[in-house]
């Protein structure tokens, strides 16, 4: 899944080929800063507005700067899918600190932070995954445990392993041996018409679909937060992992153990979150795509 010709740096659209940063931004060399990835649907940016949401809180926590603008940037951001020509992709933005420490060069404490964007064609995740299990990989008490930051090595560490092992994913467990969600997604238990995920204060980061699917909690689907164990994951009718990129999708097996698949109640909460998706992209500004 590469990227697309164009990408987005400081306002301008370069060639993905060109060079665009330096050596001595302590964001690229540290991992210092905070991205989020969204999904254009119909030339638009679906839930634009929470992504930029949790990028300031995001960055309040680690003292980066945001531009004030967010229709600003969400213009900029439509215009490199114009000239990337992709109305369904997959679109990457990051905020990357330029200034601190000691390997700064002249240039970084002129302008605080970079902005950085992408798109590349969206990822075929398949009707179902495997997942393994990683103990002790989130310290639930850390207060930037659930920040969408830059420095993402030990996540795509973990979802490389758990390719190599046969799994498509791996469950993050935290100090208490608690669920906490998987290296890209966060996770879901039904049990008949309650669906649980973990609290934020279990480890996990705040999804943008998963705050959705709270919000879309009905008679149908009661959708609630709650502390869940291994053993909860295989005691519960169904399973299922949530993403920007993947919608809902059904868990079949967790480390060995074989899970149901279906579930009326995952059934009617996806048409349900589709729905939203739907009337979302209704409201927004569309970029001028053929593709």
């Amino acid at each position: 899944m590469g990227i697309h010709r164009y990408v987005l740096h400081n306002g301008s659209i370069e060639s993905s080929a060109n060079p665009v940063f330096r050596s001595g931004q302590i964001g690229i060399l540290a991992g210092w800063g905070v991205f989020s990835t969204l999904r254009v649907r119909h030339g638009s940016l679906f839930a634009w507005e929470r992504h930029w949401a949790r990028m300031n809180r995001d960055a309040r926590l680690l003292n980066l700067t945001l531009p004030p603008n967010a229709d600003a940037l969400q213009t900029d951001l439509l215009r490199l899918v114009e000239a990337n020509d992709q109305s369904d992709c997959t679109l990457r933005v990051a905020i990357i600190r330029n200034s601190g420490g000691m390997w700064e060069d002249p240039i970084s404490s002129q302008v605080p932070v970079d902005i950085a964007a992408m798109t590349a064609t969206s990822k075929q995740w398949g009707e179902s995954v495997k997942l393994g299990i990683q103990p002790n990989a989130r310290h639930a008490a850390c207060e930037f445990v659930g920040a969408k930051v830059l420095s993402w090595a030990q996540n795509l560490t973990w979802a490389e392993r758990a390719v190599q092992a046969g799994n498509d994913e791996v469950v993050l467990l935290n100090e208490h041996g608690r669920v906490a969600e998987c290296t890209s997604a966060n996770i879901f238990a039904v049990f008949g018409r309650d669906v649980f995920t973990p609290p934020l204060s279990e480890g996990c980061l705040s999804g943008i679909t998963r705050e959705i699917l709270l919000e879309l909690s009905g008679p149908d689907a009661r959708v609630a937060e709650k502390p869940l164990s291994v053993d909860d994951l295989y005691a519960a009718d169904a399973v299922y992992i949530t993403s920007t990129t993947r919608n809902l999708l059904p868990v079949r097996e967790i480390a060995g153990r074989a899970l149901s698949r279906y579930s009326e109640v995952i059934q009617a909460l996806s048409a349900s979150f589709d729905r939203f998706v739907e009337r979302d992209l209704e409201t927004r500004p569309r970029a001028a795509v053929h593709a």
